[in-house]
């Protein structure tokens, strides 16, 4: 897991080729702007998901991972979003099984930590993180950037 300022998003360019172009896309959408749902950056190796949401209490948020992406995760409108996260080797209680299609899986373990994320900012998700996103108070618009790994 890593939460960083955009601006210093070229320190992570080496760990996926893909994520120069998912960062740059970021960088030049108005997401404000854009309709929610999927939206292709480069077929269904980038694309991103722009969602407009009700945050939720942290019993209500589950953990999820997930094996074929990493996701960046920024907030585009509100003033936080916190996150649960635990080491994926770590989460013991499945909600069902992976749903290979989707490419995820759920999981009702307590995360080991909570970090927030604020408008500037990213988060960037490997598949060895389990993450529980949209915790708080509000309605934020958020936007996923789905990059294969």
């Amino acid at each position: 897991m890593i939460l960083d300022s955009l601006e210093n998003r070229a320190r992570y360019y080496a760990l996926n080729p893909r994520l120069e172009k998912a960062f740059d896309y970021l960088l030049s959408t108005d997401l404000g702007a854009l309709p929610a749902g999927r939206h292709a950056i480069d077929g269904d190796d980038v694309f991103i998901n722009v969602m407009d949401v009700d945050l939720k209490r942290p019993a209500d948020a589950k953990l999820e991972i997930h094996d074929r992406y990493l996701d960046i995760q920024v907030l585009v409108r509100g003033e936080r979003e916190a996150f649960g996260w635990s080491q994926r080797d770590r989460v013991t209680r499945p909600l069902g099984a992976f749903d290979v299609q989707k490419d995820i899986r759920f999981y009702d373990d307590v995360p080991q930590t909570y970090y927030e994320v604020t408008p500037g900012q990213f988060t960037l998700l490997f598949p060895e993180d389990a993450h529980a996103p949209m915790v708080g108070e509000g309605t934020i618009r958020k936007v996923i950037v789905k990059v294969r790994v």
